[in-house]
C-alpha cells in the first residue's frame, strides 16, 4: 500500500492583462482551472469587442476578479501588475502565474497540474517555465474552437530565431522576496539574500546573471537546452492570419508603441517542429468550457465576442492593403530570417 501522504493543491492565482480577447478567453480560463488555479485577477484594456461583459458575466461565479485596468501611462501591463501585488486575491495566494491569453502551460510531470511541476522542481520560490513559440501552420480563416488543438507546429526546442536562449514566465511563490512582478519574471528586494531557490522548468537553478537581473540582455531569457523536462508555455501568438490581423489592429495589449508586423510573424512562425502534447488536457478543457457556456450570460456574451472578432476581420479583409499583407503573411518563408542566415553561415543551408 502506498502511504505516502497526499500533497494540498496549492492556492494559484493567475494574473493577466486583456485587450479584445473575447473569442479567446473561455479556452484559457478553462485550461488553467485543470491545471490547478484557484482564482484570476483579469485586467481589461479598453475593450470594444465585449471582452469586459463577458469577463463581468464570468465575475458572478466568484473565481475571477475583473479590473479596468488602472494605468495612467503606456507601459499598460507593467502598472496593472503593481496594482495586482496590492490585490487580495494575489496577497492571499501560494503561488502567482502572470501570463497573458495566448499563453498556455503544458505540464509533463506527475498529473500534469501545477502542484506536480512545482513538486517536480523541488517547491523553491520560483520557476521560470520557457516559452515555445507555436506557428500559424497555415491556417487563414478564424475559427471558434480550441487554440490549442488548431496549431501543432513549433520551433526545435533548443533554438529560436537563431539564439540558444529563450523567454520565460515564472510562477512565484507567495513568501518570494518581491520588489514587484515583472511580466516575464519577479525582482526580488535589492539588499535581501534573494530567493532562497529559483528553478527552471527542469528544477535546476536558473542562471545567476538572469536570477540577479544583473545583465540587460538576460533579463527575461534562459538558455534553452534542457530547461523544459517538467513543463513548457505553448505560445500562440499569431493563430490564424485573420486573426492576427485583428491583433494588429487592436495594438499591443502590454505597452503602446509595439509593432505587430511581418518580421513578427517570421519570427514567430517557425513550423519545424511538431509537439501535439499539450492535447493531454483536450478533454478535461473541453469539460471545463462547457460547465462555463452553461451560464446563458457567459454563453451570450462569448457569442457577441466571436461576432464581433468576425465583424472585425470582415472589415479589415476589406481594405486592399490589409487583404495583400494578409497574403504576404502567408507567402512569407516559416523560418525565421535569423536562424536562416544561421544555417547558411553553417553551411546547412
Amino acid at each position: 500500500m502506498n502511504t505516502k501522504p497526499q500533497r494540498a493543491a496549492p492556492g494559484v492565482t493567475a494574473v493577466t492583462c486583456v485587450k479584445n480577447e473575447g473569442p479567446f478567453i473561455l479556452e484559457w480560463l478553462a485550461h488553467n482551472r485543470v491545471l490547478g488555479v484557484r482564482d484570476f485577477l483579469v485586467y481589461s484594456n479598453d475593450c470594444d469587442d465585449g471582452t469586459d461583459v463577458l469577463l463581468d458575466a464570468l465575475a458572478t461565479q466568484g473565481w475571477l476578479t475583473h479590473l479596468p485596468n488602472p494605468a495612467q501611462g503606456r507601459n499598460y501591463q507593467m502598472e496593472a501588475l503593481r496594482d495586482a501585488a496590492r490585490q487580495p486575491v494575489v496577497a492571499r495566494a501560494d503561488w502567482v502565474w502572470v501570463a497573458d491569453v495566448d499563453e498556455f502551460l503544458n505540464v509533463h510531470a506527475g498529473d500534469h497540474t501545477i502542484g506536480a511541476l512545482i513538486e517536480a522542481c523541488g517547491d523553491p520560490q520560483a520557476i521560470s517555465v520557457p516559452f515555445q513559440f507555436f506557428a500559424n501552420g497555415g491556417v487563414l480563416a478564424f475559427e471558434d474552437r480550441p487554440v490549442t488543438k488548431q496549431f501543432d507546429r513549433c520551433h526545435d526546442p533548443d533554438i529560436w530565431c537563431g539564439s540558444l536562449s529563450i523567454e520565460v514566465k515564472t510562477l512565484v511563490r507567495g513568501d518570494f522576496p518581491l520588489q514587484y512582478f515583472g511580466a516575464h519574471r519577479p525582482y526580488f528586494r535589492k539588499g535581501t539574500a534573494g530567493p532562497s531557490a529559483w528553478t527552471d522548468a527542469s528544477g535546476r537553478p536558473v542562471p545567476a546573471a538572469f536570477r540577479d537581473a544583473a545583465e540587460k540582455g538576460q533579463l527575461r531569457s534562459i538558455p534553452a537546452r534542457g530547461a523544459r523536462r517538467f513543463a513548457t508555455l505553448n505560445h500562440y501568438p499569431l493563430r490564424s492570419v485573420e486573426s492576427f490581423l485583428v491583433k494588429i489592429a487592436r495594438g499591443d495589449v502590454n505597452r503602446a508603441g509595439r509593432v505587430f508586423d511581418a518580421d513578427y510573424w517570421r519570427d514567430r512562425n517557425d513550423s519545424a517542429w511538431a509537439d501535439r502534447s499539450i492535447l493531454r488536457y483536450r478533454d478535461a478543457t473541453r469539460a471545463a468550457v462547457a460547465a462555463l457556456r452553461a451560464d446563458p450570460a457567459v454563453a451570450q456574451a462569448h457569442a457577441a465576442c466571436v461576432a464581433a472578432h468576425r465583424a472585425r476581420i470582415a472589415a479589415l479583409l476589406s481594405d486592399p492593403e490589409r487583404a495583400a499583407f494578409a497574403r504576404h503573411l502567408q507567402a512569407l518563408p516559416t523560418i525565421p530570417e535569423a536562424e536562416a542566415a544561421l544555417a547558411a553561415e553553417l553551411g546547412l543551408a
